[in-house]
């Protein structure tokens, strides 16, 4: 089992950057799969951004080019680097932890992002 933290959201202006952290407990961290999740409000849950165990990244494409996904398995962290923010990437973004051989995996509580014009 392992319990996400996630920090570093807050308000920012359009065009602005942001950098979200998870933290992970447990001594398996390097064993699962991390992704970053957004949902605004009315909508669906969307994945924003993963990295696999061997730090293969994958992301959504109204994100490519401005996000960035990273893991430190030492510190049990995963990151998210926002650049270029956009009103439209305001949402509450969670962490997601799964190991490859399981189908569900664990969530964090989430951080608020909110990007203005």
């Amino acid at each position: 089992q392992v319990q996400l933290v996630e920090s570093g959201g807050g308000l920012v202006q359009a065009g602005g950057s942001l950098r979200l952290s998870c933290a992970a407990s447990g001594s398996t961290f390097p064993l699962y799969i991390i992704a970053w999740y957004r949902q605004a409000p009315g909508k669906q849950r969307e994945l924003v951004a993963s990295i696999s165990t061997g730090s293969s990244t994958n992301y959504a494409d109204s994100v490519k080019g401005r996000f960035t996904i990273s893991r430190d398995n030492a510190e049990k962290t995963v990151y998210l680097q926002m650049n270029s923010l956009k009103p439209e990437d305001t949402a509450v973004y969670y962490c997601n932890a799964k190991k490859p051989s399981l189908s569900f995996g664990y969530w964090g509580q989430g951080t608020q992002v909110t990007v203005s014009s």
